[in-house]
């Protein structure tokens, strides 16, 4: 079977992430395969990185069609954004 990614917000606006096996296999497969010269990967209804399903679960679900996934490294946010770090 395909892989199927589904992103939404529910109705109590709560973020929700809906995955098949394929669909948990391919975001893992992506999440470790970040590094220092690897740091992002984009989610998308199209093409990409790792495409997202457009077909939500239920009817008053918000579906969240496009983002982006990033590694960061501590010394990347003291330098870029210390506000993030305790």
């Amino acid at each position: 079977m395909a892989a199927r990614i589904t992103l939404d917000i529910n109705s109590a606006g709560e973020f929700e992430l809906w995955l098949n096996p394929e669909g948990r296999d391919l975001l893992v497969k992506e999440l470790l395969a970040l590094s220092e010269t690897n740091e992002h990967f984009h989610l998308m209804p199209i093409p990409s990185d790792v495409e997202v399903s457009t077909r939500p679960y239920r009817s008053d679900d918000k579906l969240l069609e496009y983002g982006k996934v990033l590694f960061r490294l501590d010394e990347w946010d003291a330098r870029h954004f210390p506000h993030v770090l305790d």
